[in-house]
């Protein structure tokens, strides 16, 4: 079984790590392409939100398509669109025609975020399921780690375009990858037709689910603290604390380092503490260390050491959420598992690219908009987890333990 899931992990990993190379890489580029597009740092942080957009909505499409046609069309047609998106990137001549390329990047990236969770609901449940998606994080761990000092590289050589070109490769690796070591997981009879009506229906037995509800947003505004960071860190890194890319992209390392390390453990932790303190006791440690990283940095003692230091320990305290909880919301509905992961996915980067929109009026180039971010996200999510489970009934919730 180690080895199966072993196997499962670096397949569905290497596919997942297209999304995260799409941001990551050109993260120390930002301020470059702020210059050479004649734009704005808010202008250019909107590259991120047009991306998240289109990650977040066309997620709906993508997973009903897994659910009626299986999970392989679905990737190959996404993998597609991404590397079409990346060549519109790197061949931009300006802003309008690089959040263009950044949308249609969304819109294929979206399938690769999507239809790997659906692969996991169908071969795994559980206990199992968690201890999978722990280990697909470890394999595109090296992506938050890898992918700034790569885009750094690049840069040096080429300029921001050769970043885009990279992508481009990305693409047609995943492609590789899907077509001949990914094998169909959804048995024709199990595949349900594209239907308005049962969607809708699905829609409204999701919605009213409050485990499914409160994890999804939960994970939003999980993932809506890493946008944060993602929008603002090479200016405030570069701009305000003098890095250069390369250190940058280690900086940026780092502060991932603590959510990977720590996901690791998740199917331990809520193997011993069950589902519902699984979640919330590693969501107060999130938000009370963001909380405590803001009152330092309005305090002015937010020196750089000092940030990266508590996002460390906050990350850490992220990483035994997310895995649980991207398990959990879909355990019950293995039935329209495309569906539901589509519904929970636009969910979260919706919700993501909406935080991004808010705080860029704000950003002033200083770790305080940043730091505020992040701390809002944390407690968000905090009190929607406790919230949401303590409307469960004892009957419906997670077995715990």
């Amino acid at each position: 079984m180690q080895a199966s899931l072993a196997r499962w992990a670096l397949v569905l990993g290497l596919l997942s790590a297209v999304g995260p190379f799409s941001i990551d890489m050109y993260l120390p580029a930002m301020p470059e392409i702020a210059s050479a597009l004649r734009s704005s740092e808010t202008e250019v942080q909107l590259t991120v939100t047009f991306y998240l957009l289109a990650f977040g909505i066309s997620q709906f499409v993508w997973g009903p398509m897994a659910d009626a046609y299986g999970r392989k069309p679905p990737l190959i047609i996404g993998i597609c669109l991404f590397v079409v998106g990346s060549v519109g990137c790197a061949l931009a001549p300006s802003l309008g025609w690089l959040l263009a390329g950044r949308f249609v990047q969304g819109v294929g990236a979206a399938a690769v975020g999507v239809v790997p969770r659906a692969v996991t609901r169908d071969r795994f449940t559980g206990l199992d399921a968690t201890r999978l998606l722990a280990m697909v994080m470890l394999v595109i761990a090296v992506s938050p780690m890898l992918a700034p000092l790569a885009g750094s590289i690049f840069l040096s050589f080429g300029g921001w375009r050769l970043i885009f070109a990279a992508l481009v490769g990305v693409g047609v690796m995943s492609l590789l990858v899907t077509v001949f070591a990914l094998p169909e997981t959804l048995e024709r009879k199990d595949r349900q037709p594209i239907n308005l009506r049962s969607m809708a229906a699905g829609c409204r037995m999701l919605m009213s689910d409050p485990v499914f509800v409160s994890l999804s947003f939960v994970s939003a505004f999980g993932f809506g603290s890493f946008f944060v960071f993602i929008a603002t860190a090479s200016f405030v890194y570069t701009s305000y604390f003098h890095l250069s890319t390369t250190q940058f992209s280690l900086a940026f390392a780092v502060n991932a380092l603590g959510f990977f390390a720590a996901s690791q453990l998740a199917a331990q932790v809520m193997q011993r503490l069950g589902v519902m303190r699984a979640v919330r006791l590693p969501l107060f440690g999130f938000a009370g260390t963001t909380l405590v990283l803001l009152g330092v940095t309005f305090a002015g003692a937010g020196t750089l050491p000092v940030i990266m230091a508590l996002l460390f320990v906050a990350n850490a305290f992220l990483g035994l959420v997310m895995p649980v909880a991207f398990v959990m919301a879909l355990e019950e509905h293995g039935e329209i598992a495309g569906l539901a992961s589509s519904l929970s996915g636009t969910l979260q980067m919706v919700t993501g690219s909406l935080v991004v929109t808010f705080l860029g009026p704000f950003f002033d180039g200083t770790p305080l908009p940043m730091v505020a971010g992040i701390a809002a996200c944390g407690v968000l999510a905090t009190v929607i987890g406790v919230l949401g489970f303590s409307r469960v009934p004892t009957a419906a919730a997670p077995a715990e333990g």
